[in-house]
């Protein structure tokens, strides 16, 4: 696919175009690429294919090369990649798959037929890229503090596994961040139009670590709630064993049976030996009610 930015906006093109007028844009898949790096001496054949993993670019005597993770914020799929060569009067893009080409449409129908650079193009394609970023953060956010509220009122049902997921995501996308700060700051001092992308992606890096900071209070939340659950399990274990400590001192007292115990023989020894140990209970549930032990 060729396109071309000219004074009427981004239009569709042909090879031709592309090749003798400035302006053009190119989108090659990695078979097509391939082919194109046989014909130009220009670009470096090892950057013909590579697994990309992260965001990168590099600065080169004629031209800005770019590999790109873009994290997508859909369940369905985690991420596109694609690779970019910034050249003086001309872009060029290369992916398997067609989210550039995707960018390249919605970047071109919303400059419409007003005039165009290839500056201001490449800084709203990037711009795209990070949009809807700050809307997805928010919908973390939320998520957080919905779990904080069910922490709060003690479902803790599967907290860590949700937690997780939530904190693999921010990490994931903090990652991206920093790795767009590194961009953003070079195609800045390129390319003084992408000032504003530079500071979106920077305050977005801040707003994931923000998530990071919060996500960790939660979890700190979850841990103190715990324990005083816990406390609150040995704090029941120790008014009960406290009640029937006095309880056991009297049957180990009259389990020994010896000859001269009158309670033994007396025909009210039994109703008694079980009105004191019912007394007991009573005062010591008293004695605890009074404390405010529960």
């Amino acid at each position: 696919m060729y396109y071309r930015v000219c004074e009427h906006g981004v239009v569709s093109s042909n090879r031709r175009e592309f090749e003798e007028k400035p302006g053009g844009i190119a989108v090659f898949d990695a078979e097509e690429w391939s082919g194109e790096l046989a014909l130009k001496e220009e670009f470096s054949l090892d950057q013909k294919e590579e697994q990309i993993f992260f965001c990168k670019l590099e600065m080169h005597a004629s031209y800005l090369f770019g590999m790109f993770h873009i994290p997508v914020r859909k369940k369905e799929r985690k991420c596109f990649d694609f690779a970019v060569y910034l050249l003086k009067d001309r872009i060029i893009f290369i992916e398997e798959e067609v989210y550039a080409a995707d960018y390249i449409r919605l970047v071109a129908g919303r400059i419409g037929d007003s005039a165009c650079t290839l500056e201001r193009f490449s800084g709203d394609f990037f711009m795209a890229l990070i949009e809807e970023d700050i809307l997805y953060l928010a919908v973390l956010e939320r998520e957080i503090a919905e779990m904080e509220e069910k922490v709060l009122q003690g479902d803790t049902k599967h907290f860590h596994y949700r937690m997780l997921s939530i904190k693999k995501e921010v990490s994931r996308l903090y990652c991206f961040y920093c790795q767009m700060t590194d961009v953003a700051e070079l195609l800045s001092s390129r390319l003084k139009a992408h000032s504003g992308f530079c500071d979106r992606v920077d305050r977005l890096k801040q707003v994931a670590q923000s998530l990071r900071e919060y996500a960790m209070q939660v979890q700190d939340v979850y841990q103190s709630e715990i324990s005083i659950h816990q406390n609150d399990i040995m704090k029941l274990l120790t008014i009960v064993t406290t009640i029937f400590l006095p309880l056991t001192l009297i049957v180990g007292w009259y389990g020994m049976n010896f000859y001269n115990m009158p309670e033994l023989d007396w025909e009210y020894g039994y109703p008694v030996t079980a009105g004191v140990s019912l007394f007991i209970i009573i005062a010591c549930l008293w004695f605890f009610k009074k404390k405010k032990f529960f």
